[in-house]
């Protein structure tokens, strides 16, 4: 049984103490929100605190920081920017020192500009090269951050809605890092920000208390119900504390947590499967292609028997291990998601993305530039901005002659092809030490047939 904080505290109690840490020193507060129920409590309690505040006092920012993964589940990303807009419409209304800002990660360090543009296969189940949280969520959020202590020149307060009671390894791990008499914990990377949890000591069902309260409304105004349809939805069954289940016994829920809607590093991603189940049909083909991504990271012949900078591997087994997903492999992962895109009429990628993808390939895949922007409009029918200012590195008849050649001589075509975009990246230097060394890390990248290209130049 749950030791509910307000079994010996008050509401008021818990503002009073929100209230004296904001009004202790000087530095600005940050809020990660996530739209989930910790996160959006929260926002409620310092929301609900500045109102109450003297406006003489309200002497320092906040700024409540959303992080869009762009993978989102797209109900939960219509219900974050709804928050959002109607967040900051009530603060500017209230004259509140609070804004809410989106972060994204930048085009080119998205989830599918590495899947499709670099190759990165999908995270696995055993977490191993977990890439995505860190580009997609950690480091925008992060940078975020960072801005606002260079352009405030002062060090920052980071609230973050985490509670000993989600479970008992969260527990200790909060328990670790505080410091002995005091609200705030040094931030664990980021050297100029502490960190207050302000609901650190509340149970699952003192959350929804609050958010239950006041008729379901937030402080700014919004609808509790629809956070409870989402967690209702997400969860199949979800009678929260203060609504009678069927049983009429009490209960409380809401443990499931809103990820990306490709997430691979789950078995099977419960909030999505949820969601369809209680009626969001629409979702079925994300669903399906989730899958098809996860399974393609396994089907021979999609992968590379290399990493990206041209190391191999092993296994425990023995057997030569895989690298990113190969180029073709790409190609077909982008054909698949814009096909999703155009049948559901759901944006899944954007423009910019789409952008860095196509330069990615420019760089190291691409002998004729012209790929990305025909495959777009071979599946979509429409050309992308850029399509008509392409001009190709090397025409058709070109790379064929290439591709001939490479056959006939064996050698590996990606080899020759790293070394001419190589070249072409590296011509205009006057330094020839340059080019010299950029097709030296082309055929160490390829030295898997080092030999056979070594034995070949000795040969002729």
């Amino acid at each position: 049984m749950e030791n509910s904080f307000f079994n010996e505290n008050t509401l008021d109690d818990l503002l009073d103490e929100i209230e004296y840490v904001y009004l202790s020193d000087n530095r600005p507060w940050i809020i990660g929100y996530s739209g989930g129920k910790d996160s959006t409590v929260v926002v409620h309690l310092v929301y609900s605190m500045l109102l109450r505040l003297d406006p003489g006092k309200r002497a320092k920012h906040v700024y409540v920081v959303s992080s869009d993964t762009m993978v989102e589940n797209p109900l939960i990303k219509a219900y974050l920017s709804e928050m959002l807009d109607s967040l900051n419409a009530a603060s500017a209304k209230s004259g509140l020192p609070l804004t809410a800002h989106p972060v994204r990660p930048e085009p080119g360090n998205t989830f599918w500009a590495n899947i499709i543009g670099r190759g990165f296969p999908t995270p696995n189940l055993n977490g191993r090269f977990r890439w995505c949280t860190d580009r997609l969520k950690i480091d925008p959020s992060g940078k975020f951050i960072e801005d606002v202590i260079r352009r405030e020149n002062k060090e920052v307060v980071v609230l973050l809605g985490v509670r000993k009671a989600e479970s008992i390894a969260r527990k200790r791990r909060i328990e670790g890092r505080e410091i002995m008499g005091r609200l705030l914990n040094r931030h664990e990377s980021i050297k100029k920000a502490f960190v207050y949890p302000p609901i650190v000591e509340l149970t699952t069902n003192d959350v929804w208390k609050i958010l239950l309260s006041n008729d379901r409304c937030t402080a700014w105004g919004g609808d509790n119900s629809k956070l409870v349809n989402l967690y209702t939805d997400a969860d199949g069954e979800c009678p929260f504390a203060g609504i009678s289940s069927k049983d009429e016994q009490q209960q409380s829920c809401g443990n499931s947590r809103f990820g990306c809607w490709v997430c691979s590093v789950v078995k099977e991603d419960k909030s999505l499967n949820g969601f369809i189940r209680s009626g969001h049909r629409e979702l079925i083909p994300l669903q399906q292609f989730r899958q098809w991504l996860i399974d393609l990271r396994w089907v021979p012949g999609k992968r590379e028997n290399k990493m990206r900078g041209g190391r191999i591997y092993y296994t425990k087994d023995g057997d030569l291990g895989y690298g990113p997903f190969t180029w073709e492999a790409r190609q077909e992962i982008l054909t698949e998601l814009l096909q999703l895109q155009k049948r559901i009429g759901y944006e899944l990628i954007t423009i910019g993305e789409l952008r860095a993808i196509d330069a990615i390939w420019d760089e190291e895949l691409d002998l004729t530039r012209r790929t990305l922007v025909e495959l777009y409009y071979r599946v979509t029918g429409e050309k992308l901005p850029w399509h008509d200012l392409k001009a190709p590195l090397l025409d058709s008849a070109a790379v064929s002659e290439v591709e001939n050649y490479a056959a006939r001589y064996d050698i590996p075509i990606s080899l020759i092809r790293d070394m001419i975009l190589a070249a072409e990246k590296n011509k205009y230097f006057s330094n020839a030490k340059l080019l010299r060394n950029a097709l030296d890390k082309a055929v160490t990248q390829h030295y898997l047939f080092e030999d056979r290209l070594r034995d070949y130049i000795y040969e002729n």
